[in-house]
């Protein structure tokens, strides 16, 4: 998904890179978040290196031979995202089978893509933290991300269950084959069409977004999931990220994947 510079990145997100080094937890379960103060000494601002490291660290930064970067299944990172989604199971569990029960509107689940289904660690080590969109044009296009630990089970499960399965993302338009093909190489095993899988389409955006080319994150996500809720689905699941994917509400109930790398307004 379209991102800021590194700079922009990490400064938006200095106080939660900053409980990184200092190990304390001023913000939720891996919330990247903004800080709009004015640092007044060099001692406010993080070290651009440890915060790095200490990144690698929580990921259990693997390289192999050929120098590419992989998290570890035995991560911090991973033990996280492993609980979020134990707790997701179990909400799922109840609340599809509750909508069974009912026979009320078609149960859905909506998962945004970077980071939330799919991980960009390894794009985001070889390109130093420095999201460009050439950079991420080109790597997409060639390389398929790994699936967020136990995501494509989840959302397997879920389907399974009766979950009608929505990707959301702010990906470009453009990059929707290279995204479909990642998605099913990676083992989601889900229907990945087009009324399936949300791209951002800046050049011609869709009329039931008021904002149209000029949406934020939160009005083309809560927008669009206002439009699938339009088609008889009760978004039961939210899956982001960022809050900026979560916010605006259109979903029974938001999970927030961890993401310390960088923030989206």
């Amino acid at each position: 998904m379209p991102r800021p510079a590194l700079s922009r990145r990490l400064r938006l997100g200095g106080a939660a890179v900053a409980a990184l080094i200092t190990g304390t937890a001023v913000f939720g379960i891996g919330q990247a978040t903004a800080e709009h103060s004015v640092p007044r000494t060099d001692k406010e601002i993080p070290n651009l290196t440890q915060v790095q490291d200490k990144i690698k660290a929580y990921y259990g930064d693997t390289v192999t031979a050929d120098g590419q970067h992989y998290a570890s299944p035995d991560s911090n990172y991973a033990r996280q995202v492993r609980g979020i989604e134990a707790k997701a199971r179990a909400y799922l569990g109840k609340a599809l089978a509750e909508k069974r029960r009912a026979g009320d509107a078609k149960p859905a689940i909506v998962l945004d893509m970077d980071d939330t289904t799919l991980l960009t660690y390894n794009y985001e080590l070889q390109v130093g933290f420095a999201y460009t969109p050439e950079s991420q044009d080109t790597y997409l296009e060639s390389t398929d991300m790994d699936p967020v630990f136990g995501m494509n089970r989840l959302v397997n499960w879920a389907h399974d269950k009766g979950a009608e399965v929505f990707f959301l993302t702010g990906r470009k338009e453009k990059q929707r084959e290279w995204s479909v093909r990642n998605l099913k190489n990676v083992g989601y095993g889900v229907p990945l069409d087009r009324t399936h899988v949300y791209l951002k389409n800046k050049e011609n955006p869709p009329p039931y977004l008021p904002c149209g080319a000029g949406c934020t994150t939160t009005e083309f996500k809560s927008g669009t999931r206002k439009h699938i809720e339009s088609l008889g689905y009760d978004i039961v699941a939210n899956f982001g990220d960022q809050y900026s994917d979560l916010n605006g509400g259109y979903g029974d109930r938001t999970f927030k994947m961890p993401n310390p790398m960088y923030y989206l307004p």
